[in-house]
């Protein structure tokens, strides 16, 4: 099974369908007779709602049901789950979010009512004669605004600094010794931009209702088809979660966004019981940007502690956060879960930092491909690019110097983590090579002669995969074997791009010996597969599949068994590997489909033995994983425009133990393009409340043109955490991304002393740093938060 087992780079099997255009979305699922809904959206940012008036709609032709505040019977609650505190010690404050209000509106495309109808253009028709009557109040949509003397309250009981939270982390006390023997401290005041997912599917819903079990079903496009079920049953529509079946067929991308239940999916399950016939909802592309979580949008306070010879010695963060108007299911996580990877892959032994969660008149902010792994990446690599400057040291050998060797692992950092594995000094090594760092002076010369900017960025990342750190969460896997001996697998994870319908059966094909196309994959159901956490963070693998190893194992155990019986041997005889179990020493031997088979034929077994084979397991893996690596990014600036042409970037990452090199690759290559975007274009902007960046013409996203060719190498460390020695993968890209983007552009831009730009690089922001920095100007962020943390 080489050939398709673990570490084979076998071709994705999902291929075949989405290349001929015959996945199964929810938009392609038939819904005889479906209305379709409409939700009408909040023009304010801030706004009292004084009355509305919706009998004009609901005379409106094709109109079919009207919803407003007051028609709901149900709970309407949208909550989160993650547990953060107030400086006081009390639990964070939890505005309630219902998927209607009935006072107050919190960001523009708040959702305010719902039109069901027979067509869309019919529903969009109705809900614009739906007569709102609003009392617009003064609106705060930017972080440093938020904390002002005077500023504007989200919610009347947060005035007059709109605090949610306050985490701290870390051994302050240690930190302020650090910094006082320090000869130099490293201080930057940086902003990491709001962005937006645009996954190619967007948001959407078809809901259905049967009277006679007074049931739900939603099909949707959700990473967590099961924790989707529990929150909308239990606080939006107060029924057992028994009651509803959340069916996610092939999904269009998540990027983390697609985790969190939203108003849509509420409305659209109850409007199917009201109208007794399907519904269905899909976001338009500016109803996304209104309606989707956002994601990032903080600012921060950085300072490093160096000693004269470039030894780190201490390091602290101080952090505003945006949450929006409310709190998405895990709004808090990207600000605080992996404040952990702040530590990067260096020996500084004390760092600590402090978040402080605010509300703001925007959208809820939810996890989003890294979920704060590239924002504390990006705060450690470029403090280390400016103490390299200061001290007058190289870039490579300020890191060289500092970073954690493998002989020191396991590792316990100076905040938070414990890296188990990895080796960080061999992938420095390997990605300056392949980069060919050695040669940028003749490249940069080059340029140079036609008159252009290059320059070279470079930044070690690590990250806490398939968290949270110490308490990974369970994952369920079953495999069943049908009569005619082919299996069944049941995954509590979810595939919408990662290719798990290729690697599990890898997994099965190196476990069991399974031909793959024996093997059915089914996931994403709520009423087939029993138990599930779904796909986020980096940990299907990790979670899912050693839940399936586990699984795979029992079926091993009870196979030999079976086969004990009918090879007539003693079951501590029977040995199984390649998919055959044999008789010890002996040319006796059966295959575990025919075992499958016999398991099921009448009398093949002793009297009241158990029939069947097949094994089910829910399981967490011993801890989170540290998928790490070295970034190159070479880039070359126009110094007239300003604009910026990525000419190669590389990666050497550490994923553990590589189930499939190709998906690896491709997995890393779209996280470093997400990245791109970000650093070089994509940016969710307000104006008076407003947003500015409602379609692709306003919020830039990158192209294939422009980017390079992404060279990506491997450096395996398997991890001893999970039975199969793997590590995160699919967010590892975007982490180095950000830093290694930015730190190039720095390069290039160094003769003009400008010493740091925020995110998005555009080429007007770049083109007029170079203009201040050639007149003798500091082209530097200002002070955001003022002093140190």
């Amino acid at each position: 099974m080489a050939r398709v087992g673990i570490g084979a780079p076998v071709r994705r099997v999902e291929d075949a369908r989405f290349l001929r255009g015959v996945g199964r979305f929810v938009d392609d699922i038939a819904a005889p007779g479906a209305a379709h809904l409409h939700v009408l959206r909040s023009p304010h940012a801030a706004a009292r709602l004084l009355a509305l008036d919706a009998a004009a709609a609901r005379a409106m032709p094709g109109v079919l049901l009207v919803l407003t505040a007051a028609d709901l019977d149900i709970p309407g609650r949208l909550r989160c789950v993650t547990p953060r505190h107030r400086r006081d010690g009390s639990p964070l404050v939890q505005p309630d979010w219902r998927v209607l209000p009935s006072d107050m509106v919190r960001f523009v495309g708040d959702a305010v009512a719902a039109v069901v109808a027979e067509t869309p253009a019919q529903a969009q028709d109705a809900a614009e004669r739906i007569r709102m009557d609003y009392e617009p109040l003064p609106c705060v949509t930017d972080l440093a605004e938020a904390v002002t003397p005077g500023a504007p309250a989200v919610w009347p009981d947060l005035a007059p600094d709109n605090e949610c939270f306050h985490f701290r982390l870390g051994d302050a006390g240690a930190v302020d010794a650090g910094f006082a023997r320090a000869a130099q401290v490293i201080a930057l005041d940086y902003r990491i931009s709001r962005v937006s997912a645009n996954p190619m599917e967007p948001r959407n819903a078809l809901a259905t209702h049967d009277p006679v079990e007074d049931r739900y079903t939603l099909w949707t496009g959700t990473q967590l088809p099961h924790v989707m079920r529990n929150e909308i049953a239990e606080y939006a529509l107060g029924v057992p979660s028994n009651r509803l079946r959340v069916v996610s067929p092939d999904v269009g991308g998540g990027f983390g966004m697609k985790e969190s239940p939203f108003p849509e999916h509420v409305l659209c399950l109850l409007a199917a019981k009201r109208l007794g016939r399907p519904v269905r909802w899909t976001a338009t592309r500016t109803e996304s940007f209104l309606g989707d979580s956002h994601a990032r949008d903080n600012l921060s306070t950085a300072e490093l502690a160096v000693a004269a010879d470039g030894t780190f010695l201490a390091m602290r963060v101080r952090t505003l956060a945006n949450l929006g108007a409310y709190l998405a299911w895990q709004g808090p996580v990207s600000s605080t879960n992996n404040v952990g990877g702040l530590a990067g892959v260096y020996r500084t032994p004390a760092i600590c930092t402090e978040v402080t969660g605010l509300f703001t008149h925007t959208q809820p902010t939810a996890p989003y491909r890294g979920a704060g792994r590239p924002e504390a990446i990006h705060a450690m690599e470029r403090l280390v690019d400016l103490a390299a400057e200061r001290l007058g040291m190289d870039r490579v050998e300020i890191r060289r110097r500092n970073l954690i060797r493998p002989e020191e692992m396991p590792f316990r950092t100076g905040l938070d983590y414990t890296y188990d594995s990895g080796d960080f000094p061999r992938a420095l090594d390997l990605a300056l090579e392949a980069a060919d760092w050695a040669g940028f002076a003749a490249r940069r010369a080059e340029s140079e002669a036609r008159g252009m900017l290059r320059g070279i960025g470079l930044a070690m990342a690590i990250e806490s995969a398939g968290g949270p750190h110490r308490k990974p969460l369970e994952e369920g896997a079953e495999i069943r074997f049908d009569s005619g001996g082919s299996a069944t697998l049941l995954v509590g994870s979810h595939n919408h791009g990662q290719g798990h319908e290729t690697v599990f059966r890898q997994i099965i094909a190196t476990r069991l010996g399974l031909e793959p196309g024996r093997v059915r994959i089914l996931f994403g159901d709520t009423d087939v597969v029993a138990h599930g956490r779904g796909t986020i963070g980096s940990r299907s693998m990790m979670a899912c599949g050693a839940a399936l190893v586990g699984a795979a194992e029992k079926v091993v155990a009870r196979g030999k068994q079976i086969a004990a019986h009918l090879l007539e041997a003693a079951e501590a005889d029977i040995e199984f590997a390649d998919g055959m179990f044999r008789v010890a020493g002996t040319d006796r031997s059966i295959g575990i489909e025919s075992v499958a088979r016999q398991s099921y034929v009448p009398g093949a077994l002793p009297d009241g033995a158990e029939l069947g084979l097949g094994a089910a397991l829910v399981t967490r893996p011993g801890d989170a994983t540290f998928p790490n690596g070295c970034h190159i990014a070479e880039v070359e600036v126009d110094p007239d425009t300003g604009e910026t042409r990525l000419l190669a970037y590389t990666v050497v990452d550490d994923v553990g133990t590589v189930i499939n090199p190709l998906l690896v690759k491709g997995q890393v290559q779209g996280g470093v393009a997400q990245g791109f975007g970000q650093v070089f274009g994509e940016a969710i902007l307000y104006g008076d409340g407003q947003l500015l960046t409602a379609s692709f013409q306003d919020y830039a996203m990158p192209r294939a043109a422009d980017l390079s060719d992404i060279v990506v190498k491997s450096n395996p460390v398997p991890t001893a955490t999970n039975s199969l020695g793997v590590k995160g993968a699919g967010e590892a890209g975007t982490v180095g991304a950000l830093p290694a983007l930015v730190s190039a552009v720095m390069d290039a831009l160094r003769d003009f002393g400008v010493a740091h730009l925020d995110m998005p690089l555009t080429p007007e922001r770049v083109w007029r740093a170079k203009l201040e920095g050639s007149k003798g100007l500091d082209v530097y962020v200002q002070p955001a938060l003022g002093g140190g943390a």
